[in-house]
């Protein structure tokens, strides 16, 4: 890391599980619990399996949004901040590295801090949605308050996913979501669904990275998902060093020069407090 110029972190689902956000494919992940995610084709299709993801992804998302950045996020805040490390791609949509302070942030499958409309594009921040959907679904925000509440560990909190949404019994039923202001178009959360597409400008600008970086480090991703494999493999094939930090299998083990099993924060944290690494680079 001392010798490289530009490296690029390629951050996966298990650097934010020391924030208590689950992981997808590990031990504890959703898809063991026989969690299936929504695809983009099932959102646009149906306006009860809309309901059902607003229901799901409106209950909890007051705790989802609060999460804090762990000792991974905030330790490759300061790499960055020292020089150490250029662009940071992220496959997660919780916004933690900008939490902790991590600049030029690429998020290659979007964030739920945003919503988008898909008749007119329009980008809107998530709070405002959160409270339109609150004033149209009393109910449902009163369940939520709930929730939140919690003083003495007797609500049964649901089961959290790692897109913020939650296990809801009879989810959907009844939750009203409003169309676009603009143009009365279907409002999504600005992510890329399975079955969709890394938007083409920003698949091109982290395959630009990926490409000119002469060392990228991997954090807390299997690199299962074709989107962020390929970005491994073009720095492999402009000659970059390939680090994997990861606490199980990889689609790039066969790529990577090292790999450590370990989990992200520990590892982060000590790699941060290497001496040659206190000293700024710019």
């Amino acid at each position: 890391m001392v010798m490289c110029r530009r490296l690029l972190v390629l951050t996966g689902a298990g650097c934010s599980t020391e924030s208590a956000v689950p992981d997808y494919r590990g031990p504890q992940g959703a898809y063991n619990t026989g969690f299936k995610p929504m695809t983009h084709q099932q959102f646009m299709a149906s306006d009860a399996a809309r309901r059902r993801y607003w229901a799901r992804s409106f209950a909890g998302w007051h705790e989802f949004s609060g999460v804090r950045p762990n000792a991974a996020h905030e330790s490759l805040a300061r790499l960055q901040s020292r020089g150490w490390a250029q662009s940071l791609i992220t496959q997660n949509v919780d916004r933690l590295h900008h939490k902790a302070g991590s600049a030029d942030v690429i998020e290659l499958h979007g964030t739920t801090h945003r919503v988008i409309c898909m008749g007119c594009g329009e980008l809107s921040p998530r709070e405002p949605f959160q409270e339109k959907l609150a004033e149209l679904n009393p109910e449902a925000a009163e369940a939520g308050r709930a929730f939140v509440r919690r003083p003495d560990g007797d609500v049964d909190i649901p089961v959290r996913r790692p897109d913020g949404d939650v296990e809801l019994q009879d989810a959907g039923s009844g939750f009203v979501v409003p169309p676009c202001p603009r143009c009365e178009g279907i409002l999504k959360p600005n992510v890329v669904f399975f079955g969709d597409g890394v938007p083409p400008e920003r698949s091109a600008r982290a395959l630009e990275l990926a490409g000119g970086c002469d060392a990228m480090l991997v954090v807390g991703s299997s690199l299962m998902v074709y989107s962020a494999f390929r970005l491994a493999k073009a720095a492999k094939a402009a000659g970059a060093h390939l680090g994997v930090l990861t606490a199980g299998p990889t689609r790039a083990d066969a790529l990577a020069d090292i790999k450590i099993e370990a989990l992200a924060g520990e590892a982060l944290s000590r790699l941060a407090a290497q001496p040659p690494l206190l000293i700024p680079r710019h």
